[in-house]
């Protein structure tokens, strides 16, 4: 049987994982607080609740990392959340920057009947829009290995597989030049970082914001001329 939670502590846990899942820097209270929106005191209450119902370690001035029990929560409100997601897009003609804060309701709202249905019909689908593995009825979670389009070197050819939805602005930004999941993507220029499209020509300058939100997957190097 599942255990219940608030929604809080489901909020919670699933900052926690998302933050650590692309990158290896643990979360602390200061920056768990700044992602929830919420005072630093409140944050540190509220950690220290979680500890003694067994989601998470913390130690005082120490990072905040899941347990089994957390990573268990936190796979299951990850779930919700992107099959939401996807749902949104493919059959609701949300926009991928629209999408975000509609799941971040409905997600504490759907039975999991129901969301499972919303799988089936989908196709059980293994991404959300932006890239974000969407975890098995199981747990289990596939990521692709990535990099950070700003650690690609100057000649390499690489394919698009992550955008962070963190910046809506950006998104749109992004989607109105052409870039999203699986765009295959050459750098032409680091200083100024500069890529060309696959299929274009044309040159398209990224500011650092884009560099940092964008993951890709290697592929063989080009000659840049």
């Amino acid at each position: 049987m599942t255990t219940l939670y608030p929604m809080a502590v489901e909020d919670y846990v699933k900052v926690v994982y998302a933050h650590t899942e692309w990158q290896d820097d643990p979360i602390s209270t200061s920056v768990l607080a700044a992602r929830l929106g919420l005072a630093a005191s409140s944050v540190t209450e509220m950690v220290k609740k979680l500890v003694a119902q067994g989601l998470v370690h913390h130690v005082p001035y120490g990072a905040v990392t899941l347990t089994a029990d957390g990573t268990a929560l936190a796979l299951r409100m990850v779930r919700r959340h992107r099959l939401i997601e996807t749902w949104l897009v493919q059959h609701f003609d949300y926009s991928w920057d629209e999408v975000h804060d509609e799941a971040e309701v409905l997600e504490h709202a759907l039975s999991d009947r129901l969301l499972d249905k919303i799988d089936d019909a989908l196709g059980r689908p293994t991404r959300d829009p932006h890239g974000d593995p969407i975890p098995a009825r199981d747990g289990s979670v596939n990521r692709p290995a990535a990099v950070l389009l700003g650690d690609v070197a100057l000649g390499e050819a690489v394919r698009v597989v992550r955008i962070s939805d963190r910046d809506p602005v950006l998104l749109r930004h992004l989607e109105a030049e052409g870039v999203a999941l699986d765009t295959g993507l050459s750098v032409t220029s680091t200083d100024p970082f500069t890529v060309a499209l696959d299929g274009s020509a044309d040159e398209l300058g990224l500011a650092p914001d884009a560099l940092v939100s964008i993951w890709v997957s290697r592929s063989e190097p080009t000659r840049v001329k």
